[in-house]
């Protein structure tokens, strides 16, 4: 890899205009190509095998194409929701709705006890995450050119809520990272080259490659927030690395040849790994058999292949052009934290006074930090799976008012009804056997309401529609499901002949949450084994590759306590507007573990590279440690609060489980980059010693030579 990456450094040197040009030129043709052929961004998110995905399946083939999914439909009139004026225009809304694409024509009408509300579904020929975004642009179209003279008309469900305006983080979280990068660098230069690489990563990666991926795979609407987010933070991450041994060559006396091929072939061998360790972790949730799930995996890898490519061949590039004038446009005052250190760390600078620190007392130095991340991680425990449902949306949005005017009228369990569906056998007893079932659901605990069932015209198939008293996202619907499919529904039509399985959005997201329970483990052991055998190939030190397996572990059991405790709602909550207790997305412990194990595993190579780097001139442990510890700290610090301001953009996305990813991601790196990397690390490496790299002799020859910074002789 050596002799690979000095060559690469050398040609980016050599032909560096050619190597730009490259560069501008691929992103304009691809950003071009993905613009012009771009695909649909939609998902399946039914669970394979489950009971809510027999009942999508029965209803689709016996009822013309049902999907078991509907818009909702609500409207207010202080005059009577069933006024003359009023119906007239919610007649014509309707009629203008049905023409839309996958609409069907409206349920029966209801109306609140005041007649002030009244309500209806439009159901959908498709699942709601099948449907364009223009379908549901132009039902808020027919919406809005209908309501008016007192009449209020709101539209709920998956096809409106993808048409309303979606505020998007990657702009708040670049601007943070660039404010970070100048008082870290103290200069516009200097600062301005970490985002111009994230920037062309973005750009070909959310403005064209993965426009290209959504024609091949499912790629859900929000892949484009989560990608960008990641490659933003692993592009500045990276080029972090590679301009500040740039900067430490420059400053040593070397010219710039020298300055580019040594700043690529020690840092740029950490971004390869580093690289290589995210993207297996991430394509790790290719384990879950999820097929949305493969949309965002080959997304976010896309985004960190292209920014880490680029931090090895662009950015030298750059740097051959720039020289010394890298640190041209200086801020004053700025730029402290990053000037490199021209002496070996000997106990003068604070991070090598804080390691010789912890080295002095190393078990009880690992025994309070793991005990703290384990404290952090407690609340975990009780964590609660769910999806949070259109409640949660901002107050000014279609979805959330129409969500606040059926619980009004009808209570919150209209927004999120039960579809059960029923294969009939032959004869006439079937039909009334159904219509039992439905009278004595009505007399269950947490039901609300249960309209009379809907026959298809065959006779062979029925649908009952279920409303609970609870809204979709409590655990009291949690619960009747449950209730319903163990024990109501199998003794209800015990010895009828009658086959029934329990749908609908509610029911098949509380499917997906108990697949993902099951898929845990397999998950959690694919990602840890495949990133153990990287690092092993990367260091050749078993208990160096199990030690960061380890501490990754606990840094993401921290940052799932404390995600879990602002879920609650509370005081904590509110700080990020989640003013009551929410569920969490199934899919979020999933992806927040295989992208924080990858993200957590670059600054272990960054540490870990430069401390072995250390340890190779002497043998000499505690001093490469210290060392080590003294020439990374200040760039992985700055990494880790650009990587913090970066996910804490997530926040102010519109979504509830966007804002519980950025808090929980935002907190697995500060944790990883303080209490894992400046206290665990070098008391965990202090208590080995040499046994840090220890190694058995036949698995040393049969592992690759692949060392991650370069091997100075011992002194």
């Amino acid at each position: 890899m050596t002799r690979f990456l000095a060559r690469l450094a050398d040609i980016s040197y050599r032909r560096r205009g050619r190597v730009v040009l490259a560069w501008i030129a691929a992103a304009v043709v691809i950003i071009g190509v993905g613009s012009s052929l771009a695909g649909e961004y939609n998902a399946d998110y039914n669970t394979p095998g489950s009971e809510s995905k027999a009942a999508s399946d029965l209803t689709e083939s016996r009822f013309d194409g049902y999907s078991g999914q509907e818009v909702y439909v609500v409207w207010k009139d202080e005059a009577g929701a069933d006024s003359p004026a009023a119906k007239k225009r919610i007649d014509s809304f309707l009629t203008q709705a049905e023409r839309v694409d996958h609409i069907a024509a409206h349920t029966a009408i209801r109306y609140s006890d005041d007649k002030t509300i009244g309500a209806t579904t439009l159901p959908m020929t498709v699942p709601g995450w099948e449907m364009e975004k223009e379908q549901g642009e132009q039902l808020i179209d027919a919406a809005e050119g209908n309501d008016g003279s007192g009449l209020q008309i709101e539209l709920g469900g998956d096809p409106i809520y993808v048409a309303q305006d979606q505020s998007s983080p990657e702009g708040l979280g670049f601007l943070g990272a660039a404010i970070v990068l100048l008082i870290a660098f103290g200069s516009l230069v200097a600062a301005g080259l970490p985002l111009a690489i994230a920037l062309i990563g973005l750009g070909i990666s959310s403005g064209g490659l993965i426009m290209l991926l959504a024609n091949v795979v499912d790629v859900p609407d929000w892949t484009t927030a989560v990608s960008g987010l990641i490659g933003i933070g692993v592009g500045i991450d990276y080029s972090l690395l590679v301009l500040t041994r740039f900067r430490s060559a420059m400053n040593e006396g070397k010219d710039r040849h020298d300055a580019v091929v040594e700043s690529v072939t020690t840092a740029g061998r950490s971004v390869v790994i580093a690289g290589a360790t995210v993207v297996v972790a991430i394509c790790g949730l290719m384990l879950t058999g999820l097929t949305y799930m493969y949309g965002v995996a080959l997304a976010s890898s896309l985004a960190v292949l292209v920014v880490a490519l680029a931090s090895i061949t662009l950015l030298p590039a750059l740097l051959s052009f720039l020289g010394p004038k890298v640190d041209r446009l200086r801020i004053p005052f700025l730029g402290r934290a990053l000037k490199t250190e021209k002496t070996r760390s000997n106990g003068e600078s604070p991070a090598a006074r804080w390691s010789h620190a912890v080295q002095r007392r190393p078990w009880t130095a690992a025994i309070a930090a793991t005990v703290l991340l384990l404290a952090l991680a407690a609340p975990a425990l009780g964590m609660r799976l769910g999806f949070p449902d259109a409640g949660n949306d901002a107050p000014d949005t279609m979805t959330r008012q129409a969500y606040d005017l059926n619980t009004e009228g009808f209570g919150p369990g209209t927004n999120g009804p039960l579809v059960i569906a029923a294969d009939l056998p032959p004869g006439p007893d079937a039909k009334g056997d159904v219509k039992s079932f439905a009278e004595q659901l009505r007399g269950e605990d947490d039901v609300a309401f249960v309209p009379s069932p809907t026959f298809n015209d065959g006779g062979d198939a029925a649908i009952i529609t279920v409303i609970p008293e609870g809204s979709p996202q409590d655990e009291q619907t949690e619960d009747l499901v449950n209730r319903l499919r163990d024990d109501v529904v199998p003794e209800a039509f015990d010895g009828t002949g009658v086959t029934a399985h329990i749908g609908g959005v509610t029911a098949a997201l509380e499917d997906q949450s108990e697949y993902m329970k099951d898929r845990m483990p397999l998950f959690i052991a694919g990602v840890v084994g495949l990133s153990f055998l990287l690092l092993l190939v990367a260091f050749h030190s078993p208990l160096i590759s199990l030690k960061a397996g380890i501490m990754n572990l606990l840094s993401v059991g921290a940052a799932y306590g404390v995600m879990t405790l602002v879920a609650k709602g509370g005081a904590v909550g509110e700080l990020i507007g989640i003013d009551h207790e929410v569920p969490i997305a199934p899919f979020m412990p999933v992806m927040m573990f295989a992208i924080l194990f990858g993200l957590s595993m670059d600054y272990e190579v960054f540490l870990i590279s430069r401390i072995r780097e250390e340890y190779l001139k002497d043998g000499n442990t505690r001093r490469a440690v210290a060392d080590g510890l003294a020439r990374t700290a200040r760039v992985i610090t700055a990494a880790a609060a650009i990587m913090v301001v970066v996910f804490l953009a997530f926040t102010a996305a519109p979504d509830v489980f966007l804002k519980l990813f950025g808090i929980g991601l935002a907190t697995a790196i500060f944790l990883d980059a303080t209490v894992v990397r400046m206290v665990l690390v070098p008391a965990v490496m202090q208590l080995l010693g040499d046994r840090n790299w220890w190694i058995p002799d036949w698995l040393e020859r049969k592992l690759p030579q692949l060392d991650v910074e370069r091997a100075p002789a011992r002194a």
